[in-house]
């Protein structure tokens, strides 16, 4: 057995690196990809760009503008002079929000009144403007709470009302940066994409060319067989991995804070469960141009529905007892529990046993299948 498996496995190595465009795929474009995407996949909300219409142009006034552009959340790049001019940048998407600051504005925050500054935001973009509208309340609000100090202050009452004070603190991302969250996810979607598509497309290039039949008459098992073609890709996945890692540690600053070991261990049971699935995809295609549509038709519902672009939990209960069968589901838990909070083995038993169930499931779906195709 050993004998044989070992030729098989040279075998696919040969075929997998003689072919340069092979090389490139499997070395070079996932590393391409996760610096393009991680890069592109960003929720972090900064330099807005903003219009301010100061109709009072008080200190009052210049004191809050002044508030909004201190950090580095809004920055001014227009400054209309008139109501009209508002709907045209809008309409231009020069701006993202616009600050409104009415006359008698210092009048009414020094008097009795309320004063009142009207936030316009491009709503096109439901998550930005909301994340928008979130700053320029905070600031506002903190603006507030200066001014009644000041006016307990005058009146003596300084130390009769103490403000509740606030102070959030996020737990395994201090500063909320949205590179923490997708560059590790990237390499699980990376991961599962090369897996399914060059293992399925390896395979059914031995179809098409007439190779497979040549190694089914040989008295190779079908255990053999199936490690033969799975070992060298899963090989391959776990040194596109490390790549990955080492970009991601040297580009993104992103630390595996768990045991690498056990990520690497759990890693190896993500890419077993991912190579039945392509060869299931391997049988029941013909030509490579089946397998790779079939390859695309499972990737996007399997990206969808892991987490990776939305919490599992905000979809609906169907949808949630669907996700079930998505390896990348419990990949991703397991990969954000290693690489950013640093659990082990107790935190993560559900989600690696899942991880183990599907793996077993899909081998031997894709067992029985091989031996459909022998008979």
């Amino acid at each position: 057995m050993i004998l044989r498996l070992k030729q098989m496995l040279i075998k696919e190595f040969l075929q997998i690196l003689r072919d340069p465009r092979m090389r490139m795929v499997i070395f070079g474009m996932p590393v391409i990809q996760l610096v393009v995407m991680a890069f592109a996949l960003t929720t972090d909300v900064n330099h807005i760009r903003t219009a301010v219409l100061d109709m009072d142009k008080t200190p009052a006034s210049r004191e809050l503008i002044s508030r909004f552009t201190a950090g580095n959340y809004f920055e001014v790049v227009q400054t209309p002079a008139s109501d009209r001019e508002i709907q045209g940048l809008l309409d231009r998407a020069e701006v993202r929000a616009v600050i409104h600051i009415p006359q008698g504005f210092e009048k009414d925050v020094a008097g009795e009144g309320t004063g009142r500054v009207q936030i316009l935001t491009d709503g096109t973009d439901s998550n930005t403007t909301a994340i928008v509208t979130g700053y320029a309340e905070g600031i506002i609000q903190a603006f507030s709470a200066d001014l009644r100090e000041q006016r307990l202050e005058k009146a003596g009452m300084a130390g009769v009302l103490k403000p509740v004070e606030i102070r959030p603190r996020a737990l395994f991302n201090p500063n909320q940066e949205s590179r923490f969250y997708y560059v590790p996810s990237l390499i699980a979607v990376m991961l599962f994409l090369f897996s399914l598509l060059l293992t399925s497309i390896g395979i059914v290039k031995e179809k098409e060319i007439g190779t497979i039949e040549q190694v089914m008459v040989t008295p190779i098992r079908k255990i053999e067989f199936i490690l033969g073609k799975t070992l060298p890709y899963i090989l391959t996945g776990y040194f596109t991995m490390t790549i990955m890692l080492i970009v991601a540690f040297f580009v993104f600053d992103i630390r595996v804070q768990g045991n690498l070991f056990l990520f690497y261990l759990l890693s190896g049971l993500y890419l077993f469960g991912n190579m039945g699935i392509a060869l299931i995809i391997s049988g029941s295609a013909s030509t490579q141009q089946q397998a790779m549509l079939t390859c695309f038709l499972i990737l996007m519902p399997c990206v969808m529905l892991s987490g990776f672009m939305f919490p599992v939990k905000n979809m609906p209960e169907v949808v949630q007892y669907a996700t079930w069968l998505n390896p990348m589901r419990w990949y991703l838990e397991i990969l954000r529990g290693i690489v950013m909070k640093g659990v082990g083995i107790l935190d993560l038993w559900p989600a690696i046993a899942a991880q183990a169930a599907l793996a077993v499931l899909f081998i031997t779906l894709a067992w029985a299948r091989f031996s459909k195709t022998l008979s």
